[in-house]
């Protein structure tokens, strides 16, 4: 097979990322993914894994985890969803490197704009191409048996990502999941640590309309140990939660077993400086700094820590100057990334009002401080249909002077037309794609002007992907 037809046959399978809205709890079946895995001798069975659920933040905490450990000299598989331009994007293998060694040399991150490799190490389309015809005819003979639905991408994918990492022989995978946790597929492995980062309200549709009935759902990665890790109980480390999501996570954890450790009551961060500190499970770490903007970061790196940290209960330790590096360098696209200076063009796909909230204070705390403010700020905007559209721009609205809606390039994406409704008394432009979206963007703004990028992860992709 080419890469072309590798591409065009991995779009054969049902993507429940581009369908609107699917019977959840119909559609995902744990057990189909499991038998599937089975037929190929589980290639995750032996793979240490580390484990992400939440909201928001799971890909910055999965990256910084990721990053933290390949400084440390580990080779580290790395899974995440959805993609920005490329979905080889979400299966890579990072191999120790640095690319500052000493911390002490690490300057003030919001002099300069990230250059370091955005997606490093991605699968290869080579490497894509020979694990499919690899795995194709046994994907296709399942199909032909199951009894359940056959297989979707997205858990087609995951078992290519778990085949990869085998081979390859990673030290850990660190795995995102994609819709909820429990139904996922990549619930099908038994990790050393987990991670709950901070959870709001996401996919009401399927996952359910509270808190509690959310949370139950992401915390479902929580399970009994394995036999052969029964000498140490799972791991759990959460973000801060409401009330009712960390009764849910408590409760999970004593009910099989699993040790929880807590940011703000087992892990501690507070501003320091130009960056932040940090009170860990084992120990204290002084003028920590990241690339990534928005104090919302420091939560995602206080769980990545915490999850760093809990490998010591394995034997596993890290070091410090790999923690303080691997932070550092830790690089994730698409959340308030700064791609352009004049004008200043920031990226983040926000989609939630959890997310919309953060990204307000990001905006304010890093370009309307003394010196930095801009003179308008520009508002490209597109959200996907089964999203809190109405919380979104009631949360955006009063940080633009001048706002364009549009599409993605997506079956989920929201007609501009119907996102106008919630945005009164503000200039507006409507457009039927992201590219004259962009254009238009560009054509308006001066050199002192900010364009924000929002509402959907689609339309950052596509936005990023814009040449000129």
């Amino acid at each position: 097979m080419s890469y072309p037809e590798v591409i065009k046959y991995l779009e054969l399978f049902i993507n429940y990322e581009k369908i609107p809205a699917f019977t959840y709890k119909e559609s995902l079946k744990l057990e189909r993914i499991k038998d599937f895995l089975s037929t190929i001798n589980n290639p995750q069975k032996n793979l240490k894994c580390i484990h992400i659920a939440g909201t928001k933040g799971k890909g910055s905490t999965c990256a910084f985890i990721t990053y933290i450990l390949r400084e440390a000299g580990y080779k580290v598989g790395l899974y995440t969803s959805p993609h920005l331009s490329d979905f080889r994007e979400r299966i890579r293998i990072l191999n120790p490197k640095s690319e500052i060694r000493n911390p002490k040399q690490i300057p003030n991150p919001k002099s300069q704009i990230q250059k370091l490799e955005d997606f490093e190490r991605m699968i290869s389309k080579e490497d894509l191409v020979r694990l499919t015809e690899k795995l194709k005819a046994d994907i296709e003979k399942f199909n032909s048996q199951s009894k359940c639905d056959p297989l979707s991408f997205f858990e087609v994918y995951t078992a290519l990502a778990f085949t990869y990492f085998k081979e390859e022989k990673v030290d850990f995978a660190v795995l995102e999941t994609g819709l909820g946790g429990r139904l996922d597929a990549t619930n099908v492995v038994n990790p050393l640590v987990c991670a709950i980062t901070p959870l709001s309200y996401e996919h009401t549709q399927k996952l359910g309309n509270t808190l509690r009935e959310i949370a139950t759902e992401k915390a479902g990665i929580i399970k009994a140990q394995s036999s052969k890790l029964k000498a140490q109980n799972l791991i759990v480390i959460s973000a801060p939660q409401e009330k009712e999501a960390l009764e849910v996570i408590r409760n999970k954890c004593k009910e099989v077993g699993a040790r929880l450790y807590e940011v703000n009551k087992d892990i501690f961060y507070e501003k320091a400086n130009s960056g932040f500190s940090l009170i860990g499970l084992f120990g204290e770490y002084s003028c920590l700094k990241i690339n990534l903007l928005g104090e919302h970061q420091w939560i995602n790196a206080a769980v990545a820590v915490g999850v760093i940290e809990a490998l010591r209960f394995y034997n596993i330790y890290v070091d410090i100057d790999s923690i303080k590096v691997g932070l550092y360098n830790t690089v994730w696209p698409g959340r308030c990334e700064v791609v352009s200076k004049n004008p200043l063009i920031v990226l983040d796909g926000a989609q939630n009002i959890a997310s919309s909230q953060a990204l307000k204070g990001t905006i304010k705390e890093n370009f309307f401080a003394s010196g930095k403010k801009y003179k308008k700020l520009i508002l490209v905007l597109g959200i996907s249909n089964d999203k809190d559209i109405k919380g979104i721009c009631k949360e955006l609205h009063g940080l633009a002077d001048i706002i364009i809606l549009t599409k993605a390039n997506n079956p989920r994406a929201t007609e501009p037309e119907d996102l106008a409704k919630y945005l009164k008394d503000k200039k507006l432009y409507l457009t039927n794609s992201v590219k004259e979206a962009a254009k238009l963007a560009k054509d308006l703004a001066k050199k002192e002007d900010l364009i924000l990028v929002t509402g959907s992860l689609f339309v950052v992709g596509e936005f990023r992907d814009v040449k000129g």
